[in-house]
């Protein structure tokens, strides 16, 4: 790469931020905070920029009420949306999650609204006044969608994403989009046009990626709701990681027409749609609104699916008051850190003491999961990446802040492409590991005692909490579930607690990457993190998964631990 090139891709990078820092209001701007500040949770309520009526608006966690008091007047639109507009500047200034900043076109928006409710005496749509933020795949007309590539910079949308256009239509306020990694396919968020997106529990963590921009934004209240994407994990690691409630939804159950994406084209194992949220009544109010508008009408990919009522108020089970989960406790080759384990015990507790059955899920075959998983990923030979790097631009080899940019990892080598027969034959690996895969979830009828299989399965989000920037490593927990296009949701548990959560000693390992895992655990590294749990289900049962989510979710707050 000549001098000339570096210097233009940069300069344009350069102008790129001075715009989006003029888009940020300068009577929002606050002293800065402190480098040796690790958690900064607490800024917004202390910097003095909200104020009480703000901090209590912002402070609510859940999205049904925030809903509730929308749809009542108890709170405009307009002073919903500057409070979240000004607790998310915040935000982005302590852990730098933002991309895109259009308060003003939000504002103009929410006032339409309240008009709207004035004049009806009813809200627009299900979602109305709610603020939303969207991961930077989400064109908006008139705005640029980067995707974290600097050749992106001056890209402007011509026309929505369907999505946004739903959004819009169930009455959504939206506000800011949010930071991705470069080229997606990281754990991580990180990239060489808006930089690198901190943990708000600990800015020496990372949030996860690649919705990571989504999950520091959302742990700090700076929004309500988010929507991301995920093929690997990419909606539930951040939200294991921040402490956030997030869905994967199978693959066509939600509109993807018109995102920006890496890989795009590749449908072997599609990119899904979900929401990040503080609580899981904003997980199941996404879902209806979105559904409720028919979005099969305008995405072609989209099954015709409407929102089932009996199946999330699981109508067919019961009612949820008897129910039987499967419970994994590990993939097989990386046995996860203690925290992880405790959450999960949490969980197997909690469910018991409702009167649940909980059997055990004993790991198979899933290595192969992720083998064709990562052929998959992997089967042009780089050329989508290569691509999007027109201008010059270096691609970002480590997520690591002290790496070497020259050094390329294995995991991140290029492989030689596949030729369309040998895709064609993962297509076919992939079919026999999902038949598999059900078979041996419908056998487990002949151990739930309910007549039926079992009803969820609980399972690790990935080995770790939140780690230090650059540490993620392969997303295997998250990555079998995007193979078996299975809705995974994503519920909080606990933090990391030094003084519980022992390192154990261990003198066998179940493979490298095992060893590596266990070496990268230490407790107070991790300390005060949260740690959640992902609740997996059969693909295209999104409703009974959330239904039997908020059974897993009431069982935790009842256990109080």
């Amino acid at each position: 790469m000549s001098n000339q090139t570096a210097a233009q891709w940069q300069e344009h990078v350069a102008e790129k931020r001075r715009r989006q820092q003029a888009s940020v209001p300068q009577e929002w701007t606050i002293p800065a905070v402190p480098d040796a500040q690790s958690n900064v949770l607490d800024v917004p309520d202390t910097c003095g920029l909200l104020t009480d009526r703000e901090l209590e608006i912002t402070g609510t966690t859940d999205v049904a009420m925030l809903l509730k008091n929308l749809a009542s007047a108890e709170w405009s639109a307009v002073e919903v949306t500057t409070a979240f507009s000004k607790r998310a500047i915040v935000a982005h200034q302590v852990v730098n999650c933002l991309t895109e900043i259009f308060v003003d076109k939000a504002l103009q928006r929410a006032a339409e609204l309240d008009a709207y409710l004035k004049e009806h005496g009813t809200v627009m749509g299900p979602l109305h006044g709610l603020p939303v933020s969207l991961k930077d795949q989400f064109p908006i007309t008139g705005l640029e969608t980067t995707m974290g590539y600097a050749a992106w910079i001056g890209k402007v949308a011509e026309d929505d994403a369907v999505l946004v256009k739903l959004l819009l239509r169930a009455g959504a306020v939206l506000f800011v989009r949010t930071n991705v990694p470069q080229t997606l396919m990281w754990g991580e968020t990180n990239n060489n046009v808006f930089g690198r997106t901190l943990n708000p529990f600990n800015r020496k963590l990372t949030p996860g990626g690649s919705s990571g921009g989504e999950s520091a934004l959302i742990s700090m209240h700076g929004s309500p709701l988010g929507v991301g994407s995920d093929i690997g994990g990419s909606i539930r690691v951040p939200a294991h990681f921040c402490g956030l409630y997030g869905f994967k939804p199978s693959s066509h159950r939600m509109p993807s027409y018109g995102i920006v994406n890496s890989l795009d084209g590749q449908e072997s194992i599609a990119t899904a749609l979900g929401p990040l949220t503080t609580s899981l009544s904003g997980v199941t109010a996404f879902f209806q609104a979105i559904l409720g508008l028919e979005p099969w009408r305008y995405c072609p990919a989209t099954i015709p699916k409407p929102w089932s009522q009996d199946d999330f108020m699981l109508r067919t089970r019961d009612g949820g008051r008897q129910l039987c989960f499967g419970i994994m406790w590990d993939e097989g080759s990386v046995k996860p850190h203690p925290p992880i384990h405790r959450a999960l015990t949490i969980t197997k507790n909690a469910l018991e003491a409702a009167g649940h059955k909980v059997i055990e899920w004993k790991s198979l075959r899933h290595a192969e999961y992720i083998a064709v998983a990562r052929s998959i990923f992997l089967a042009d030979g780089s050329e989508d990446y290569n691509s999007c790097l027109a201008t010059g631009e270096p691609l970002i080899n480590s997520m690591n802040p002290n790496a070497d940019p020259d050094e390329i990892p294995a995991f991140r080598i290029p492989r030689q492409p596949l030729t369309a027969y040998q895709l064609w034959q993962l297509n076919k690996e992939r079919r026999a590991l999902r038949k598999a895969h059900l078979d041996r979830w419908e056998a487990t009828i002949a151990e739930t005692g309910t007549g039926r299989p079992i009803d969820g399965l609980i399972c690790p989000v990935a080995p770790y909490a939140a780690v230090p920037h650059g540490q993620t490593r392969s997303s295997i927990y998250t990555v079998i579930w995007n193979t078996m296009d299975a809705p995974g949701l994503v519920i909080p548990v606990t933090n990391v607690d030094p003084e519980i959560d022992l390192k154990h000693s261990r003198e066998e390992f179940w493979s490298e990457e095992d060893r590596i895992v266990h070496d990268m655990y230490d407790p107070e590294i991790y300390k005060g993190v949260p740690v959640g749990v992902q609740l997996v289900g059969p693909t295209l049962q999104e409703e009974v998964v959330l239904g039997v989510g908020a059974v897993v979710d009431a069982a935790l707050k009842a256990h109080h631990v």
